[in-house]
């Protein structure tokens, strides 16, 4: 990967068309190549979509290429997350003991103390492991800890300002705003990060469809459109060529384009 292209949000090179595969049939395609490199990406979605799979996916794309990864996890225990990934038949302790996978589980009982933790210390973790993949899940836990609105988006900016310096290719999970289901939660992180994907779970007469759309990517052309997705026994598969339709007064329904 050129270094280039893993510069600070400051002295970033537009021109840069470096990728980084998302490790999922379908949505490199839908990407044209993958996410740009050093992007932070947030993953909105109901509970059920997939949003942990796609994130574990994402880092073991890397791991098994050689590179090294951190996860944050602010909910899920650390052996949750370990048996979420063997179900799907990836192994990442092996990882974990290579010091090539760093897993966390953040301490909420200090609010203060953890945030100032991850903005002062994550730097020099992603120093030590070499790391050129970054997941927090969620984003929305971590924003949730402050209860002012003004001093939510100082810290998550300030994250941000964190994460684009290190040059890491990251990416966020985000809860969906009930009220407003294509947004986020906190409804600050998708204005705030590089790109956006919304994972949806559609639900007709005959059956329930899990969808997902690029809703923004910044600095690529990519794809717009709805696409259906399966989550398998190997983990999310993005059926790029499906396309959704939607006749008034009808359920959904999908076709080849």
């Amino acid at each position: 990967m050129d270094s280039k292209c893993l510069m600070s949000e400051r002295s970033y090179n537009k021109n840069c068309n470096v990728r980084v595969s998302s490790g999922i049939l379908g949505l490199d395609e839908m990407l044209g190549g993958g996410f740009p490199a050093g992007h932070i990406i947030v993953v909105v979605g109901d509970a059920g979509t997939g949003k942990t799979t796609l994130a574990l996916q994402y880092v073991i794309e890397g791991l098994t290429e050689g590179e090294s990864a951190i996860y944050i996890s602010i909910e899920e225990e650390k052996e949750s997350i370990i048996s979420t990934a063997d179900s799907y038949g990836w192994n990442i302790e092996k990882y974990i003991k290579n010091k090539k996978f760093a897993l966390l589980k953040l301490d909420l009982s200090d609010i203060k103390t953890t945030a100032r933790r991850v903005k002062n210390e994550l730097p020099e973790l992603i120093r030590l492991f070499g790391a050129k993949r970054l997941v927090i899940d969620s984003i929305t836990l971590f924003s949730m800890m402050f209860n002012d609105p003004i001093e939510r988006r100082i810290r998550l900016t300030g994250l941000n300002k964190v994460i684009k310096k290190a040059g890491i290719t990251s990416l966020y999970t985000a809860e969906i705003d009930p009220d407003n289901p294509i947004h986020s939660k906190d409804g600050i992180i998708e204005f705030s990060a590089d790109g956006m994907l919304f994972m949806q779970q559609s639900e007709s007469a005959r059956d329930i469809e899990l969808i997902m759309r690029i809703v923004k990517m910044r600095r690529i052309q990519h794809d717009r459109l709805y696409r259906p997705y399966d989550i398998t026994e190997k983990g999310i598969v993005v059926h790029s060529g499906d396309m959704l339709y939607h006749n008034i007064g009808k359920d959904f329904e999908f076709g080849k384009e």
